[in-house]
């Protein structure tokens, strides 16, 4: 099984990635919305101002600091998609699909195959039975080396999305993730590839195991049950069931990883967050705690697409490379 596992998952996870990258830009679209009004540290806020609301709320400004403009108003998933069409055009959807094809080649093809091999090592041998603990331990621990080798597509892959929102004259405008990758290797240091690595590798860890893990189960209990036969309304079922579940677990570190990955951080200016708890505790802080829920409409309408792709076209690649 060994390489198999790992050139069968990874086939599956570009096709998965790539078909739903629009989704996934949207996503990290709604994720950023209302960042830009979190007040920099001259700014000073009421220490009661913790839930963001429509009531107005009087901003004590230091000498020289500028009072921040109202907070932008909250739009869906679908304002969003057509705003990015009409002001960016129909190919903005696809921004940074070149980063998204390295990450799944680095990340998902790694945590795939690695989570094969520990189905592969840690089943039974006498019943072939592998236990949800054990599925969780290998999803956990595929999910966390996967996420650390992909991490720096991965913040290529972010920041080519939210290019768009920014300003002209402040977008960096990457001509692809070769070119955001040498640039912020040179501008930033190489450390910044690995901006909010620990988040990355928390979510991987997360989603690895709630996705694998679940479909592995819920899979393995339809057909035991009797209730459908191993084929297309089960894998459909199976993978859209663990698509929710990963959704679900994982949606408030992503938006804290996509808001860390994504700040600009210059010579001589102090960076937006100065850490992941730093982020978290700031977005609950000014926008509330539903704010760690952010952009989870696109994210499961993207992430049950996603696992079904994934799951079903892993089973036909499967199938195609059984002799092999």
């Amino acid at each position: 099984m060994g390489l198999k596992g790992f050139v069968e998952g990874g086939i599956a996870s570009i096709v998965a990635g790539c078909s739903t990258h629009p989704l996934d830009l949207i996503k990290v679209r709604m994720q950023l919305q209302g960042e830009n009004h979190v007040p920099n540290p001259q700014t000073l806020r009421p220490a009661f101002a913790f839930h963001g609301s429509s009531t107005t709320t009087t901003t004590m400004a230091a000498p020289g600091s500028v009072h921040l403009p109202p907070p932008p108003q909250k739009v869906g998933p679908i304002s969003v998609g057509i705003k990015i069409f009409q002001t960016e055009g129909v190919t903005a959807l696809f921004s940074g699909i070149s980063a998204t094809m390295l990450r799944q080649t680095l990340y998902s093809t790694t945590r795939m195959g690695l989570y094969e091999v520990f189905k592969q090592k840690w089943s039974d041998p006498d019943s072939g039975s592998f236990p949800l603990g054990r599925k969780i331990a290998a999803g956990l621990i595929a999910g966390g080396i996967g996420a650390a080798v992909g991490n720096p597509a991965d913040v290529a892959m972010v920041r080519m999305q939210a290019d768009g929102r920014l300003p002209a004259s402040q977008r960096r405008n990457y001509k692809g993730v070769v070119d955001a990758i040498t640039r912020m290797s040179r501008q930033e240091g190489v450390a910044s590839l690995w901006r909010g690595s620990s988040l990355t590798v928390n979510r991987a860890m997360i989603v690895t195991a709630s996705q694998l893990a679940s479909y592995d189960q819920i899979k393995e209990t339809i057909l035991e049950n009797g209730v459908m036969r191993d084929g297309l309304g089960t894998h459909v079922t199976a993978s859209f069931a663990a698509g929710f579940v990963a959704a679900v677990a994982s949606n408030p570190i992503d938006v804290i990883k996509t808001r860390v990955m994504n700040m600009k951080v210059e010579p001589g200016v102090t960076p937006p967050y100065s850490g992941a708890l730093d982020c978290a505790l700031k977005t609950v802080r000014f926008e509330g705690p539903l704010a760690l829920y952010k952009g989870f409409i696109p994210t499961i309408s993207r992430q049950g697409p996603f696992t079904v792709v994934l799951f079903v076209t892993l089973e036909q690649v499967r199938k195609l490379m059984k002799d092999f």
